[in-house]
C-alpha cells in the first residue's frame, strides 16, 4: 500500500510538471505577439532591479553616519564632496559611501596583514595599527583630489560645447543652460549653478556666493566672465568674439594645470607606498636575519632593534605627512571650510584650559604675536593663533608621555629577553643546533630561578648567589668551577636587569623630544610656507591670465582688477586684501603699499602696471605686453610648471626613500656587520687563548 501510494505521488508530480511545462510554452508564445512585445518594450527601463548600488550607497551613508569613529571620517568627506555636488545631497551621500566604502575594503586587508606579521610583538602591532588609521586621511584626500582632476577633465569638454552654443543662441546663459542638461556630469551641476546665477534677481550677491563654493579658480573665472558679459554684452576683438577668447584662454590654463597634476600624480604615485612598505617589513625582515644569521638576535631582541624600529616607524609618519604636503594640489582642500566645532576651539573655550593656552601664547600686539599670525597667513593655514597654541601644547604633553612609555618599554624589553634568551658559555657566530638549543633553554630556565630570587634586590653579591646556587638541585654535582662560572652568569645578568631603570637622563631626553613635539606645528607651517613659496612664479601667471581676460571689457577699472586677483589669490592674499582695503583712501598710495609689501619681481611689474593704468594711461595699453607676448607667457608657464614638478620630484624622492633606507641601512646592515663583527673578534680572542694554554 505504501509503495503503490508513493508511486502516485510520483506520477501526479510528473503531471503537474508536463503541465507546468505546456503552460509556459503556451504563454511564450502568446507573449510573443505584437500587443505583448509592445508592453514588454515599453516597461523596459522602468523596472528597478532587486539589487542597485545606488541605495547600497545610501543605506550604507546612513550607517557609516551612526557609527562613532567612522562618523568624523563620513562628515569630513562629506564637507569636501558638497564642493563638486553643489545642491545635490543624493550624489553628496553616494560619492561619500563609495569613497569610504573602498578606503575600508583597502584597509582591511593592510590592517590584518599588519597583525599577522607583528602578532609576536604587541608594541609594533600597535603603532603600525594607529598609523594604519591615520592613512584613512590620505586615501580620502586621494579619492577626492581624483574625483577633483575628473571634474577638471569634464570642464575641458563642457567649455568646448559652449562655444557651439554660443554661436548657436548668442545669449551667456542660454548657451550655459542647454549644456547643463546632461545630469551624468559632475560639471553639469556646476554649470546649472551658474545659470542660476546669472538669471537671479541680484546676480552680483549670487556671484560672491558660488565663488565661496566653486570648486576650482577655472569655474570662478567662468563665472564672472559670463556674468560680465551677459552685463555688459560681448564684443568683437580681432573679428573673434572677446567671451569667447576668454573662455579660450581659461581653457589654455586648465589645461596647464591638467597636465601639471598629472604629471605630479605620476611621480607620487609610488612614492607614498614605498615610504610605507618599510613599517610593513619590519618584522618579516627581523625574522629572516634572526633565521640566517642567530647572532644577531640579541640585537633585534633588545633595546637596539626596538629602537631603531620606533625610529623607522616614527620617519614613515613623518616622511608621508611631507609627501602629502608637497604633493598637495591645494583644489577642493582649500575651499573646503570647517563648518563644526574643532577641538582646539572646545579645550580653549574652557577657562582651565584658555588660562594655561594664554600662558603660553603671545600678547597680542607682540612682535612674536605678529609674527607668528604672518606665518599662519603665509602658509594658508586654517588654524586660529589660539588653536595653533593648543595644538602646541598638545603636541608637546603627547610626545612626553609616549617618550616616557617608550622608554619604559624598552627597559621591559631589555629585562625580558635578559630572561628569554638562551643561555651559552661560548660566543656563537653559527646557529644552534636543536640539542644545542634545548641545553641553552634549560640554562636560561636554572638562571631564572636565581634571578627572581635577587631581582630587584641592588647590594647582591656575588657570595649570596653562590649561597642559592649550592642549594639548588641543579647544581648538585657541580664541580667548583662549574659553580664559580654559573655565578658569574647570574651576577652578569642580574646586574643588566637591576640597571634597567629610568634614569634622570632619560627624562631630560623626554624633555627633548617634549620639546621637539612644542615646536612642530610651527616647523609643519614653515614647511607649507616654503612649498608654497615654490608656486609663487605660477600664481602671478595666472594673474596675468586674469588681467588678459578683463582689460578688453568696457568700464574694467584698476579696483575692479584688484577685487578679482584677491579672490583668486592664494600666497598673495594678504597684501592684496590689505591693498583692496585701502583703496577707497588712495589708489595710488594702496598700491603703492602693496609694490612694497611683496619682494617678487614679476608681481611687482604687475603692480607697476596697476599704478600706471590709475592716473596715466588705459588698463589695456598698461598691459599690451599681455595680449602680444601672449605665447612667450604660455612657454614660459610650460618651463615654469616644468621646473617646479622637478623640484617636487627630487625633494619626494629624498622624503619618500627615507624610511626605505634608514630600514636597511639600521635595521640590517649594521646590526649584521657590526654584530658578526664582533663575535668574530670574540669568538677569535678565545681560540687564541685557548690555544696559549
Amino acid at each position: 500500500m505504501t509503495t503503490q501510494f508513493l508511486m502516485y505521488i510520483l506520477y501526479g508530480t510528473m503531471a503537474l510538471f508536463l503541465i507546468i511545462v505546456i503552460a509556459y510554452l503556451l504563454l511564450r508564445r502568446r507573449m510573443g505577439k505584437s500587443e505583448y512585445q509592445q508592453i514588454r518594450k515599453l516597461r523596459q527601463g522602468t523596472e528597478v532591479n532587486k539589487f542597485s548600488t545606488e541605495i547600497l550607497y545610501q543605506k550604507l551613508y546612513i550607517t557609516y553616519s551612526k557609527i562613532p569613529y567612522i562618523k568624523t571620517y563620513i562628515h569630513k568627506l562629506r564637507r569636501r564632496l558638497e564642493i563638486i555636488d553643489v545642491d545635490d545631497e543624493y550624489a553628496t551621500r553616494r560619492d561619500s559611501a563609495k569613497i569610504l566604502t573602498k578606503v575600508l575594503l583597502i584597509l582591511f586587508p593592510i590592517v590584518i596583514l599588519s597583525i599577522i606579521a607583528t602578532h609576536t610583538n604587541y608594541l609594533l602591532m600597535s603603532i603600525i595599527l594607529i598609523f594604519e588609521l591615520f592613512m584613512i586621511d590620505a586615501f580620502i584626500d586621494g579619492s577626492v583630489d581624483s574625483m577633483d582632476n575628473n571634474l577638471l577633465k569634464e570642464q575641458l569638454d563642457f567649455f568646448a560645447e559652449i562655444r557651439h552654443a554660443y554661436h548657436e543662441f548668442n545669449m551667456v546663459e542660454e548657451a550655459i543652460y542647454q549644456i547643463s542638461q546632461d545630469d551624468e556630469k559632475a560639471i553639469s551641476r556646476q554649470g546649472e549653478k551658474i545659470y542660476e546665477v546669472l538669471i537671479a534677481n541680484d546676480p552680483e550677491t549670487e556671484l560672491e556666493k558660488y565663488y565661496d563654493i566653486a570648486p576650482n579658480p577655472f569655474l570662478k573665472e567662468f563665472a564672472g566672465i559670463s556674468y560680465l558679459t551677459k552685463e555688459f554684452g560681448d564684443r568683437k576683438v580681432d573679428n573673434a568674439s572677446l567671451y569667447l577668447k576668454n573662455v579660450n584662454n581659461i581653457t589654455e590654463e586648465m589645461q596647464i594645470e591638467i597636465l601639471k597634476r598629472d604629471k605630479i600624480d605620476y611621480v607620487f604615485q609610488s612614492l607614498s607606498i614605498i615610504s610605507i612598505v618599510p613599517v610593513l617589513f619590519l618584522e618579516p625582515l627581523k625574522k629572516w636575519s634572526v633565521g640566517n644569521f642567530s647572532f644577531t638576535q640579541s640585537f633585534y631582541e633588545g633595546k637596539g632593534g626596538m629602537l631603531v624600529q620606533i625610529l623607522v616607524i616614527l620617519l614613515t609618519i613623518i616622511c608621508y605627512i611631507m609627501l602629502r604636503k608637497v604633493k598637495n594640489n591645494g583644489s577642493t582642500d582649500r575651499q573646503a571650510t570647517n563648518q563644526e566645532n574643532p577641538w582646539q576651539s572646545k579645550i580653549y573655550k574652557n577657562p582651565i584650559g584658555k588660562r594655561i593656552v594664554n600662558m603660553f601664547m603671545p600678547k597680542d600686539g607682540t612682535k612674536e604675536y605678529l609674527k607668528v599670525q604672518k606665518l599662519l597667513k603665509d602658509s594658508a593655514s586654517k588654524l586660529k593663533i589660539e588653536w595653533l597654541y593648543v595644538n602646541r601644547i598638545t603636541y608637546a604633553i603627547l610626545v612626553f608621555a609616549i617618550s616616557m612609555f617608550l622608554m619604559i618599554a624598552l627597559h621591559r624589553v631589555a629585562i625580558n629577553w635578559v630572561f628569554t634568551e638562551p643561555t651559552t658559555d661560548y660566543d656563537l657566530i653559527g646557529g644552534l643546533t636543536d640539542r644545542e638549543k634545548l641545553e641553552a633553554e634549560a640554562l636560561t630556565k636554572s638562571d631564572n630561578q636565581f634571578l627572581y630570587i635577587f631581582q630587584g634586590k641592588l647590594k647582591t653579591t656575588k657570595d649570596e648567589i653562590e649561597k642559592e646556587v649550592r642549594k639548588s638541585d641543579d647544581y648538585v654535582e657541580a664541580t667548583d668551577e662549574e659553580i664559580a662560572t654559573a655565578v658569574d652568569r647570574i651576577y652578569k645578568k642580574l646586574q643588566t636587569i637591576n640597571s634597567e631603570f629610568l634614569r634622570p637622563f632619560e627624562v631630560l631626553i623626554a624633555l627633548v623630544f617634549m620639546i621637539i613635539g612644542y615646536m612642530a606645528p610651527i616647523w609643519i607651517l614653515y614647511f607649507q610656507y616654503k612649498i608654497r613659496l615654490m608656486e609663487m612664479e605660477d600664481e602671478v601667471m595666472q594673474f596675468q591670465t586674469i588681467i588678459l581676460m578683463l582689460m578688453r571689457i568696457e568700464r574694467m577699472n584698476v579696483e575692479i582688477i584688484l577685487e578679482w586677483l584677491e579672490r583668486y589669490s592664494d600666497i598673495f592674499r594678504e597684501p592684496i586684501s590689505k591693498c583692496v582695503n585701502n583703496y577707497e583712501a588712495g589708489a595710488w598710495e594702496a598700491l603703492e603699499v602693496l609694490r612694497t609689501d611683496t619682494n617678487y619681481p614679476l608681481f611687482i611689474r604687475i603692480v607697476e602696471s596697476l599704478q600706471a593704468a590709475v592716473e596715466k594711461i588705459p588698463i589695456i595699453d598698461a598691459f599690451d605686453e599681455l595680449d602680444s607676448e601672449r605665447e612667450y607667457y604660455q612657454d614660459k608657464r610650460k618651463e615654469t610648471n616644468e621646473r617646479l614638478i622637478a623640484r617636487k620630484a627630487r625633494i619626494g624622492k629624498i622624503i619618500g626613500f627615507a624610511p626605505m633606507v634608514v630600514m636597511f641601512v639600521g635595521y640590517l646592515i649594521i646590526p649584521l656587520v657590526f654584530i658578526g663583527l664582533t663575535a668574530m673578534n670574540s669568538s677569535m680572542s678565545s681560540m687564541s687563548a685557548t690555544a696559549t694554554t
